[in-house]
């Protein structure tokens, strides 16, 4: 026996042994190996016939933290390698290594060779590769498990494969056969191999990848088979297969994520034959919403039985019953609008029910689990009422429900509060409420003999939390508590510290407005996830304790520095925006050691100084930074270029200047880049769109860039959002905005595209300040759905490019205050979604399309301030919007006063228009004249200072930029306004445009108009105004428009205003004989 002890030493000299599992395994000779750990010898030969070391199995719904969970993992698990040492014990029958960790290490061929095993579970060992077919050598095999080699195999990338089944037909014994979890997508022969093994039992071959299931085989050949499991192996267009109703022997059956579809065949075949049947799941199977299926099951001795997410409803569900010894009933995700019929079954009987996603309406919950009120010793421990619209209160006779362990009825309408006889379950251990419309007063009642509560949602409702006492010591000891939304303040709740089993914590929105306790942080040794948000939480962040990985104090009060990460530190996500936090990011973001971060929000605080130039080097799995709305000054330093994982970057309205540094376009994960309301200076770089070619978000907005936009911004195709407004951008608009996908209506958006999960827990948000519909707002949640364009405030030319319009999906497109000329594409109601259009302030002309009457969606429309004529056309939108929307220019038609006439000339007006002929040579000497003087005076005044000296041309254009680019504008046009003008307007020094024209104004022009000195645009037409032009008015500086059309003005025209008429007809006729002169030459 020696040589056997030798082989088991040299095996475990081979395998990674952490927790000390095989110490029991020593050298000493006198040491007797059939007494040691995991090891069996035969009594009759003393041979080791059996080796069981199977790990422990950690399942993660069992566990309410993550870390817990991989502790449970690390805890009893092997590794390392499998020595072919174990050939020398030739009398091995059981080999169990199941549940351990081999780090995707493929199952050694050897293996095969062990000749005498009866029973080989590798399942859940972590084994990888292709299964060696050298297995199919075992042929007195009984029991072989392979399945699930990958704990999480429903999540796993990974897969370990098999690429022909042929060797397991040599394995005629075999009883039992788990291949769950293994890659069988190519294994095109398993179902024909599978019907040669006639001694199956149990067949488990779930999550597969399976892709034929064989409907029309009427019958198999497995006659002993009980267990049959093919769950999650979507066989989306199969019917459900024939073969299945003929295993008659079947005890379980799982075809649960199948999804087979009707009709059964044949009115012979169906569960009515399968009278052993204990255990049936088919979530998803369509087939089971007949009455013939479900009246097939009728009196069997089913225990558990799952037809959730099958389309069921309610009257299908009449035809099944007498099911008296069922135990566990899902019929969840259906289409149930009535409560379960008591004929169904003995429902005392039940121990878990799942009635979630179903509509019952207006059914209250009484009405619903009725049948459990009534029976004399309920023991139904699980009820599950999620997301069903069930209304009314929560009964009182629920606390008859003795045996109660999970009672979850979120997303409901409940109304009403608490019952104190909730208090009498003292076997709950999980009750979820969340989401109702509870609302009242909620006393410590309710909760008196929760001892075993572990699990507390009360998310979501209006409740008010008052203990009897103010140093109320509940008895149960919480692991999970969520009350977001409740009122538990405004002081600390002290009871809240006694729960020191806590790992999650969410009491946002709760009214506390007290001081952190100093003994917060040491009341939870175990806390992993905290959610204090949206309360007015005071005092100052000291530190962030070790073992948390999400922490959110947004929205409260706190002050002081910014708290240091431990070397040790688990964060990932870390949200402390919208506080008041001052001083350098510099202690937080330079703290020693590799971060975790995965997410960081700094947002709208009073941080201030540079943003580091080292460090970030260390967050290597950074996605979403935000340090939006600080006080934060100086360049974007170039190591931020190495924020690999990045995908949301947000620094708008701080203090930041330079140049982009060059290193971001290293950031090729980048999805949203938002660097608006700061000091950035020189050309948008052209890497934002060769390079990082993923961004949905650019937002520029409010900086100092300039030059042209840059044609490889066109590469951005999954842009949603363009906002390059108020910078100094110039030259025309580029024509290959049409390759935008997204907003051509041609691509896919994501739902999730702006916020990145965490560890299954909570979502990020990414946001963005937009301003759109001439007001700024702050998306969030919706911020997939925006989808805009704003070039405004630049000093863009040329004309609006027509394949502009090709952006059919685009919601919101501003151009205004630009200096484009032309007029609006004809196509532009090809923009179907435009909800927001704006060309105001341009020099933009001609006639309104027509096919601006087909956007059926706009709320904000304006063209004012061109110089467009003729009709407005006519819609049910255009004419909805005020009149300040078309004015300053020479429109006329519903919505503006001003009609459209048609003028039909006659003989009275030819023989006017022949006397007037006559007068016209008069009029031409006049206007010769004062031209002839106008351009020697224009010359000589204007062109010949500007040509000598340079100083005056600087002067000259930093004017012309000052006075196009600092307008304040007044429309008050097309109102019902009486009475004089008032000469306070005098004092609004930066008024650029004054526009009151069609109202009723009346009395004198006041001289204090002439005090504006930045006016450029004045209109008073259309009103009743009298007097004289006041000679301050007409010495304005910068006034360039005066339209006082339709008043009783009288007396001469100031000098100032024919000067400025003059000096500008020279200039034009300079610009039209340079016109000329450059035709004439090509």
């Amino acid at each position: 026996m020696d040589d056997e002890r030798q082989a088991l030493l040299q095996f475990k000299h081979g395998l990674i042994d952490d927790a000390g599992r095989l110490a029991s395994w020593v050298t000493e000779e006198n040491s007797d190996c059939c007494k040691w750990a995991g090891i069996a010898c035969d009594n009759v030969t003393g041979h080791v016939h059996k080796i069981h070391l199977p790990g422990k199995y950690c399942y993660f719904a069992d566990y309410t933290s993550e870390k817990a969970y991989e502790e449970c993992r690390k805890q009893r698990r092997l590794g390392g390698d499998l020595s072919p040492s174990l050939l020398n014990l030739k009398q091995l029958k059981h080999l169990d290594l199941s549940l351990n960790d081999f780090g995707e290490k493929q199952i050694p061929r050897f293996v095969g060779s062990l000749r005498n095993l009866r029973y080989l579970n590798l399942s859940l060992s972590g084994f990888g590769g292709t299964v060696p077919p050298q297995l199919g050598n075992l042929s007195e095999l009984r029991t072989l498990g392979l399945g699930s080699f990958y704990e999480s195999f429903y999540e796993s990338g990974e897969s370990t494969s098999i690429m022909n089944m042929q060797w397991l037909s040599g394995l005629r014994f075999l009883h039992h056969l788990d291949m769950s979890g293994l890659d069988l997508s190519k294994a095109i022969d398993w179902f024909q191999v599978i019907n040669t093994l006639p001694s199956l039992v149990e067949l488990h071959l779930s999550y597969c990848q399976l892709m034929h299931i064989h409907p029309h085989v009427a019958s198999l050949n497995l006659t002993s088979l009980s267990v049959l499991d093919l769950s999650i192996n979507y066989f989306s267009n199969s019917l459900v297969p024939r073969w299945i109703f003929s295993l008659t022997s079947l005890v379980s059956l799982d075809l649960t994520g199948c999804y087979f579809h009707g009709p059964i065949p044949s009115s012979s075949e169906g569960f009515h034959n399968m009278t052993s049947l204990r255990l049936l799941h088919v979530r998803g199977s369509s087939f089971m919403n007949s009455l013939f299926v479900l009246k097939g099951l009728s009196g069997s001795n089913l225990v558990s039985l799952d037809i959730s997410d099958c389309g069921v409803s309610s009257l299908a569900l009449d035809s099944l019953h007498n099911l008296t010894s069922l135990q566990s009933l899902d019929l969840s995700n259906n289409q149930l609008t009535r409560a379960i019929p008591k004929s169904l079954g003995n429902l005392c009987n039940l121990r878990e029910i799942d009635l979630s996603g179903n509509n019952f309406g207006n059914i209250s919950l009484t009405f619903l689990l009725e049948s459990f009120f009534e029976c004399k010793s309920p023991i139904v421990e699980s009820i599950f009422i999620d997301d069903s619209g069930v209304s009314g209160q929560i009964p009182l006779s629920v606390g008859g429900l003795s045996s109660l362990e999970e009672l979850s009825v979120s997303n409901n309408r409940l109304n009403g509060t608490l019952p104190d006889s909730l208090g009498l379950l003292s076997n709950l251990v999980h009750l979820d409420i969340s989401n109702n419309l509870l609302m009242g007063v909620v006393t410590d009642a309710p909760f008196s003999n929760l001892n075993n509560l572990k699990v507390l949602n009360g998310r979501g409702n209006n409740l008010i939390l008052r203990p009897h006492l103010e140093n109320w010591n509940p008895h149960f000891r919480l692991e999970i508590l969520y009350l977001n939304s409740w009122d538990i303040g405004p002081q600390f709740p002290l009871w809240l510290l006694q729960q020191s089993d806590l790992i999650d914590l969410e009491i946002s929105n709760t009214s506390i407005s007290s001081t952190m306790p100093l003994s917060f942080w040491g009341s939870f040794p175990n806390l992993e996830y905290l959610d204090m948000s949206q309360n007015h939480i005071q005092g100052r962040l000291l530190g962030i304790p070790s073992t948390l990985s999400i922490l959110d104090l947004s929205h409260n009060k706190f002050i002081g520095q910014l708290p240091e990460l431990s070397n040790s530190s688990l964060i990932y996500i870390l949200d402390l925006s919208y506080n008041s936090f001052e001083g350098m990011l510099h202690k937080l973001i330079c703290s020693d050691g590799e971060k975790q971060l995965g997410a960081l929000n700094l947002a709208n605080n009073h941080l201030s100084g540079g943003i580091p130039n080292q460090c970030w080097e260390r967050y290597e799995w950074l996605e979403f930074l935000s340090l939006e709305n600080n006080n934060l000054s100086g360049g974007i330093p170039r190591t931020m270029g190495s924020l690999y994982s990045l995908s949301s970057l947000n620094m708008c309205n701080n203090k930041l200047s330079g140049r982009l540094p060059s290193s971001l376009k290293n950031l090729i994960k980048l999805d949203s880049l938002q660097l608006a309301g700061n000091k950035f200076v020189g050309r948008i770089p052209t890497w934002l769109g060769t390079k990082i070619t993923f961004l949905s978000i650019l937002n520029l907005r409010s900086n100092n860039f300039r030059r042209f936009i840059p044609r490889e911004l066109c590469y951005l195709t999954r842009i949603q959002i363009l906002d390059l407004a108020h910078n100094n951008l110039s030259g025309n608009i580029p024509r290959c905005f049409k390759n935008f996908t997204i907003l051509a209506g041609k691509g896919y958006i994501s739902d999730d595209r702006y916020f990145f999960i965490s560890i299954g827990r909570e979502y990020v948000y990414g946001s963005a300040s937009l301003v759109m519909k001439g007001r700024e707002d702050t998306y969030s949640t919706i911020l997939s759905l925006v989808l805009t364009v704003d070039l405004s405030s630049n000093n863009l030319t040329g004309h609006i490019p027509s394949e502009l319009m090709a952006l059919h999906s685009l919601l919101s497109l501003n151009l205004s205050r630009n200096q484009l000329t032309g007029s609006i594409p004809k196509n532009i109601g090809d923009m179907k979604s435009l909800e927001s259009f704006d060309v105001s302030l341009n020099q933009l002309s001609g006639e309104l399309p027509v096919s601006l009457s087909s956007l059926n969606f706009l709320s904000s429309f304006n063209v004012s301030y061109n110089n467009f004529t003729g009709r407005v056309p006519t819609s049910t939108q255009l004419q909805s919007f005020n009149e300040s929307s078309f004015c300053g220019n020479k429109l006329c038609g519903d919505p503006l006063p001003e009609s459209c006439a048609v003028a039909v000339p006659d003989a009275h007006h030819e023989d006017e228009d022949e006397e007037e002929k006559g007068g016209a040579h008069v009029a031409d000497l006049g206007l010769i004249t004062s031209s002839v003087f106008g351009l020697i005076a224009g010359f000589w005044v204007v062109i010949v200072p500007l040509i000598v000296s340079t100083r005056w041309r600087i002067k000259y254009f930093g004017f012309l930029k000052y006075m196009i680019c600092d307008v304040i504008l007044l429309q008050l046009c097309y109102n019902q306004l009486s009475g004089s003008i008032p000469t306070q307007l005098g004092s609004m020094k930066k008024l650029g445009v004054l526009s009151l024209q069609s109202n009723q104004l009346s009395g004198a022009l006041p001289a204090s108009l002439g005090d504006l000195g930045m006016l450029k645009r004045l209109d008073l037409s259309f009103n009743r105004l009298f007097g004289s032009i006041p000679t301050r008015l007409a010495d304005a500086p910068m006034l360039r428009v005066l339209d006082v059309r339709n008043n009783t003005l009288s007396g001469n025209v100031p000098i100032g205003i024919v000067m400025v008429i003059i000096i500008l007809g020279y200039v034009l006729m300079c610009f039209l004989v340079a016109f000329r002169t450059q035709r004439s030459y090509l």
